[in-house]
This record gives C-alpha cells, sequence and structure tokens, in this order.
C-alpha cells in the first residue's frame, strides 16, 4: 500500500526536488524527542499516549524512508540520463 502512495508522487518529483528532499532532516528538537520515545519504548516505558505519538512517528519515518528510497532512484536515474 505504501509503495502505491509513493510512486505518485515520486513521479511528481524531478531530480533537483529529489536531491532536496534528500537533504531534509528532522530539526534537532523533534529529533530529541523521537529518540527519547525510541528509548522509553526499547526499555518497556512509554505511556499509552506516548505510544501513540510514537507509533506516528514511525509511520511518518516510513513514509519519508521510502519517498527518499526513490527520490535516490531518480536522482541516480537521471544523472546518468545526461
Amino acid at each position: 500500500m505504501l509503495h502505491r502512495l509513493v510512486t505518485p508522487l515520486s513521479n511528481c518529483l524531478t531530480r533537483e526536488s529529489a536531491m532536496r528532499l534528500l537533504a531534509l532532516r528532522a530539526d534537532p528538537k523533534l529529533q530529541a524527542l523521537v529518540d527519547e520515545l525510541s528509548r522509553k519504548c526499547n526499555e518497556g516505558k512509554l505511556t499509552p499516549a506516548e505510544e501513540v505519538e510514537y507509533s506516528h512517528y514511525v509511520a511518518y519515518s516510513t513514509f519519508i524512508a521510502f519517498l527518499k528510497a526513490r527520490s535516490r532512484q531518480i536522482v541516480s536515474t537521471k544523472k546518468d540520463a545526461k
């Protein structure tokens, strides 16, 4: 299902926009929060609300990872085509 969601979106990417997407990083505060939730999850110490929040971050991260993987393909393919 994720592939079916990402493919139409990734078809809109140019080489330049794919490169910009690959350069995106979470801001430090958000990354610190996700790292803390990850640590608590590994220790089995998440509250029910934190479990929901963390599951959303995991889902978003998976989506972004698929999009970045497709972006790497686009950058590589369009680089070879030049």
